[in-house]
């Protein structure tokens, strides 16, 4: 079994479900007492999110640099960065270390393809909907990527960093998460990309009869499975 170093705290809401996603599916794979060798890695939030704000992604692609670095050193075997955002700086996070990276949005466009999805809606942080680092892994599959309009980009990264990141899950929000829905349903999308690892708080499938793809549960058991290749 590979060692998976799992760089998370962004937010530590999001990251205790890696933890049991991970653990969970390397147990039913090979049953008995088995369960993921893993190294965690958690950052302090505050400051990362102080970095996203300032539009200072050098800094905080220093900041995860090390913190991978340090993973490689205790052993790990590849990296899982435990967010949807910060995969913005992946590129220079894997410039420094020899081990790779499980790239969220990769094996996200993998299980949409294998879902016969063409037309997806993406919802995430800001960054992640108005930004390209996300979308193009995408776009290279093929795949035509939809986003709500500025309003509802606005009320999604508020929910996300002033409820979802502080374990808040309120029902208003969850209202008008699924009222955004219906609109990119009706603008085309056969899927929903929850792409923010807090979002799956919120939102889960019996909620809505349109697929969700939850980047956290994807992502997760993605590395459970490439730890046990």
């Amino acid at each position: 079994m590979k060692t998976i170093g799992l760089i998370g705290g962004m937010s530590w809401e999001s990251t205790v479900g890696y933890y049991q996603i991970i653990n969970r599916t390397v147990q039913q794979k090979l049953g008995g007492f088995h369960s993921a060798q893993c190294l965690l890695y958690s950052v302090d939030f505050h400051e990362i999110e102080k970095c996203q704000e300032e539009g200072d992604w050098k800094k905080s692609a220093e900041i995860l640099s090390l913190v991978a670095q340090s993973l490689e050193r205790a052993g790990a075997d590849f990296i899982v960065i435990c967010t949807n955002t910060m995969h913005k700086v992946a590129g220079e996070i894997q410039r420094t270390i020899s081990i790779p990276i499980l790239h969220i949005a990769e094996v996200t466009a993998e299980e949409l393809l294998k879902n016969r999805i063409g037309k997806v809606a993406l919802l995430g942080t800001k960054y992640t909907m108005e930004q390209d680092f996300y979308k193009d892994k995408l776009a290279e599959k093929n795949l035509e990527v939809l986003v709500p309009d500025e309003e509802d980009r606005e009320f999604i990264n508020h929910t996300i960093f002033h409820e979802l990141c502080l374990g808040v899950v309120s029902e208003e929000s969850k209202a008008g998460f699924l009222k955004i829905i219906d609109k990119m349903v009706a603008l085309g999308a056969q899927g929903i990309i929850l792409g923010c690892t807090e979002i799956g708080m919120l939102i889960q499938q019996k909620d809505t009869a349109v697929p969700l793809f939850d980047t956290t549960e994807i992502h997760a058991k993605s590395a459970a499975l490439y730890a046990l290749s």
